[in-house]
């Protein structure tokens, strides 16, 4: 599967997705309980600080693509964990 920056390495920093009318900046890509994940925005997005969390799969002939996350709880540990890696945690050891 696809390792840490991957994504970029294939795309760059932005992303266009099909449908879409303005690229995504790919914000991190991380994993979370062993699957990666790529978090983006939209400049429209950047206004309301939202994000899209997308799974990054590994397509034909081992491109990667993005699939779209409809669990929200898998959604939601995604952007926690996006969270942490730019926040830091506020969970105390």
């Amino acid at each position: 599967m696809s390792e840490s920056g991957a994504l970029r390495r294939q795309y760059g920093n932005t992303i266009e997705l099909n449908g879409e009318q303005e690229p995504y900046e790919i914000l991190a890509e991380l994993t979370v309980n062993g699957a990666p994940y790529a978090v983006l925005q939209s400049g429209s997005m950047q206004g309301e600080d939202a994000i899209e969390v997308f799974r990054i799969v590994e397509g034909e002939q081992g491109s990667l693509q993005l699939e779209t996350v409809e669990d929200d709880d898998e959604w939601e540990a995604v952007a926690e964990a996006y969270d942490d890696a730019q926040f830091g945690s506020d969970d105390q050891p």
